[in-house]
């Protein structure tokens, strides 16, 4: 008989994922701590009002990065498991910000890694995050 799952079962917040990639100059970083939230299916992405910004950014940066993390984060939703209904809505809360080594393609990756800690720690065997970082992603 075919199990249905829905993510996220129930609230899953404070989830955090680092991109940080030392590949030259520049390197990559991204920080971003994100809330996921059972609602209606599909994605529904917004920033906090109050989000929380570490390091240094022009309002057009932050912005771009915003969206680099929705899109990252709506790509890994739509790999996850077939049958999975997605009904999700999610809050970014933080970000952290390197003056030369953040670029909306390390937010993209950021994005991607916070469903994927989200998703360990739906697991009845999750621990402490332990997805941190993944080039090939």
């Amino acid at each position: 008989m075919d199990q249905k799952i829905s993510f996220p079962p129930h609230p899953l917040r404070g989830v955090r994922a680092v991109y940080a990639r030392q590949a030259g100059c520049p390197s990559d970083f991204a920080d971003v701590t994100v809330d996921f939230e059972p609602w209606e299916e599909g994605v529904a992405f917004a920033s906090s009002a109050d989000l929380a910004i570490r390091g240094d950014a022009t309002s057009e940066e932050v912005a771009e990065f915003q969206a680099a993390v929705a899109d990252g984060i709506r790509e890994e939703l739509a790999a996850l498991e077939p049958g999975t209904t997605v009904a999700v809505a999610v809050v970014l809360r933080a970000m952290g910000i390197h003056a030369v080594d953040s670029h909306p393609r390390s937010f993209h990756h950021a994005g991607r890694l916070a469903v994927r800690n989200a998703v360990f720690r739906t697991r009845p065997q999750a621990g402490p995050e332990g997805v941190r970082s993944s080039p090939q992603s």
